[in-house]
């Protein structure tokens, strides 16, 4: 990469919380930014730039990746960094989860994480370089009886593993991958309890 170049990111979830946070950090910092979520383009917080690309849908979906990545590469020519912020958390005791409350979570947390990072390897190969950071919780790597969360914990607490067989998979292209496990973060999920519509990380939503 052109030392003058600006390095460009993707960040999903966001439009609020930690991602946005996270976005906002980095267009400080001088990256070129592919935020997403599902109605990002309807954010107060951010507007679309030549350094800051919109766009909206589900990050657990195939379909929203594969435009993410193109929106990357078609107006910044690159992708040296993802950041895996989408989230869900829904605190519920184990035997009250429904079976949409376990599809969500998944899809949110898991499939979000799965699609994206399969779109922006082939890029980071091309350039033999590139970062993925996955978002995880200390909850996960860390349960506690005071907060029943079996779906945060069941989603999340993969994630140092998964990163290490990355890490390993694709050391020979210098594509780097980590986890950061979070505690409690004052967003606004946290203004409003435990809140299945509250936003924080490792869920909230961090929209997806």
């Amino acid at each position: 990469m052109n030392n003058n170049e600006k390095p460009v990111a993707i960040v999903t979830g966001a439009s609020s919380g930690m991602g946005l946070g996270i976005t906002q950090a980095l267009l400080d910092r001088g990256y070129r930014v592919v935020g997403t979520s599902r109605s990002i383009t309807k954010s107060k917080e951010l507007e679309a730039s030549p350094n800051l690309m919109l766009v909206n849908g589900d990050a657990g979906r195939k379909e929203t990746a594969v435009v993410v990545a193109e929106t990357a590469v078609k107006n910044f020519g690159r992708i040296d960094l993802l950041v895996n912020n989408a989230g869900i958390f829904i605190p519920k005791a184990f035997t009250d989860y429904t079976e949409e409350d376990y599809n969500l979570v998944m899809n949110t947390n898991v499939a979000s994480f799965f699609y994206m990072t399969q779109q922006v390897i082939p890029q980071m190969k091309k350039q033999n370089s590139g970062h993925v950071v996955n978002i995880a919780a200390t909850l996960a790597d860390q349960p506690s009886a005071s907060v029943r969360a079996l779906t945060a914990v069941l989603s999340k607490s993969t994630m140092p593993a998964v990163s290490k067989a990355l890490a390993l998979e694709y050391a020979a292209h210098n594509i780097r991958f980590n986890t950061v496990s979070p505690g409690v973060i004052n967003t606004p999920m946290h203004a409003g309890g435990e809140s299945r519509d509250a936003r924080k990380i490792p869920s909230a939503r961090a929209d997806g």
